[in-house]
């Protein structure tokens, strides 16, 4: 995807509120999507920089919170996913790790992690999944999220 059919998607995933339960939910809702397909992975979600809800299923490790949270930075500091950030880098020739000015260490735009938006309020926080590709990891959070605002049509 090209970061004009990134910002699209993110336009299309807002939240009218987030709640501690939503947190709690979504969370929930990524860890069953993982299930369905047998695969196993490393959720986060935030508010405001508060950790609402972190989960490692079985076969994922301490490396995956590291990624978590690397994912997450990015999120936080741009207000944009980690996917639309590392596109945009690349549209324009460049490399995030190299381009950036953040530390490799704590800065990763590889997919895997969405801004919270709310309606009327932006961007309040992070849902971050980490344990596969980069890609898988973005997919899965997108349809994580959208799992979660249909069910709450």
């Amino acid at each position: 995807m090209d970061t004009a059919q990134l910002q699209q998607l993110e336009e299309t995933l807002v939240f009218s509120a987030f709640t501690n339960q939503d947190a709690l939910n979504l969370g929930m809702e990524l860890i069953s999507l993982a299930k369905e397909n047998g695969v196993n992975i490393a959720v986060h979600v935030e508010r405001n920089r508060v950790p609402l809800f972190t989960h490692l299923m079985d076969g994922t490790s301490e490396e995956n919170v590291y990624w978590l949270y690397r994912k997450k930075r990015v999120v936080d500091h741009y207000n944009r996913s980690t996917q639309y950030i590392a596109a945009r880098f690349e549209e324009n020739g460049l490399n995030h790790d190299e381009h950036s000015l953040l530390s490799p260490a704590e800065y990763q735009a590889i997919g895997g992690s969405l801004p919270i938006r709310v309606e009327g309020a932006g961007v309040i926080g992070s849902v971050t999944v980490a344990g596969l590709t980069p890609e898988l990891d973005h997919q899965y959070a997108v349809e994580g999220v959208t799992r979660f605002l249909e069910r709450l049509k």
